[in-house]
């Protein structure tokens, strides 16, 4: 009897722990980053990049050695003409410049005794006391005391500037991009101490392989897009071409000058130039290198069907044109109006329902922070 109560309260108790067992939750879509393919002009042709700089760019460096014991400018310090930028230790070029200073005193004192001289004798030699071998002989004295006086003041004009070189100037407006030494380095004359972009012409300093030199001398005008502004196109004119390649990378270095360089055109910033090429950007996309993948040996992308609010991926293989640093050119495997995924391309999987999050969403948010 007592078993059969023990086995009814166990049934019981099972019975009870299977109806209080949860039921299972469904699993929500997972989101997937997406965008809308549309034909853009930044396509239009070959891209590289380079960095900002000043048409005109300064090595400064003090015109004698020293010991620089002051610097008033940092990089990035916008500088005006005679501005002081470094000074170097001014002792030894001011003893310098007294010493010039005593011996033009002195070679003119000399001078002045020879002159002396000379006018004495010739008094003498027109009253017949001495000969004119004499007098002749005081005058080259004079005029070799003379000519020690014109090398001494030249001597302590050399010296009075050197001790002016101490003082390290601006000689132009401009930026200072970089600074070489600091306060209680010992530097050599004409080692250079600051660099200084003028102000006036902007322009960008790309590397380009010898394939496209052609092309870009060609070119009479490309299209300069900042990095933080793809969408703004500034005009671009190929100014100068290095006559020979850089020997490590086997490019040429090309400065293309910024036409209308606007003020939010600052040094050191990132720029794509783009050379005009209407037919490589006849029916091609630009979309974003984190959307196209490998798959069995050839590129791919995932397009989205629209699934109610839900998506679902479908692979599609693509034919990319080009590889550049602001994304990937696809030539063909998809159109104008298609949605794709743009990340987390390896983790989705074919057929399974996505909830879509369209990329310019998720950049507003991320700026929104």
């Amino acid at each position: 009897m007592m078993n059969r109560t023990v086995m009814a309260g166990a049934l019981a108790v099972a019975l009870l722990s299977a109806c209080s067992k949860s039921q299972p939750v469904a699993e929500l879509p997972r989101p997937v980053v997406v965008q809308k393919l549309a034909l853009s002009p930044v396509v239009a042709g070959a891209l590289y990049s380079g960095e900002v700089r000043a048409r005109y760019e300064s090595d400064l460096a003090f015109r004698i050695g020293g010991k620089i014991v002051e610097r008033q400018v940092d990089v990035g310090a916008v500088v005006k003409p005679g501005q002081l930028l470094a000074r170097l230790d001014p002792s030894d070029a001011g003893l310098a410049a007294e010493a010039a200073r005593a011996q033009l005193a002195a070679a003119e004192n000399e001078r002045a005794f020879a002159k002396a001289e000379m006018t004495r004798y010739q008094d003498l030699v027109a009253r017949g006391f001495v000969s004119r071998s004499v007098l002749e002989a005081k005058e080259t004295t004079f005029k070799s005391a003379a000519a020690r006086v014109e090398q001494a003041r030249a001597q302590a004009t050399v010296a009075g500037n050197q001790a002016g070189y101490t003082r390290l100037v601006a000689d132009q407006p401009g930026v200072i991009t970089a600074v070489a030494a600091e306060v209680g380095q010992v530097v050599k004359e004409s080692a250079m101490v600051m660099k200084l972009a003028r102000e006036g012409e902007r322009e960008v300093l790309i590397a380009v392989p010898e394939r496209r030199i052609a092309a870009l001398r060609k070119a009479g005008q490309v299209d300069v897009r900042m990095l933080n502004e793809p969408e703004t196109a500034l005009q671009g004119r190929v100014r100068e071409i290095a006559p020979s390649a850089d020997a490590a990378t086997r490019t040429y270095a090309v400065r293309v000058s910024i036409v209308d360089a606007a003020p939010s055109v600052q040094l050191g910033m990132t720029a794509n130039v783009i050379l005009p090429d209407a037919a490589s950007a006849a029916g091609a996309l630009l979309v974003p290198s984190t959307a196209v993948f490998e798959h069995q040996g050839a590129s791919a992308v995932w397009v989205m069907v629209a699934e109610g609010e839900l998506v679902k991926p479908v692979l599609r293989p693509v034919t990319v044109r080009q590889y550049r640093e602001d994304g990937v050119v696809i030539a063909a495997g998809v159109q104008p109006g298609e949605t794709i995924a743009v990340a987390g391309a390896h983790r989705i999987v074919a057929g399974q329902l996505l909830r879509p999050v369209p990329r310019a969403v998720l950049a507003g948010v991320r700026a929104g922070g």
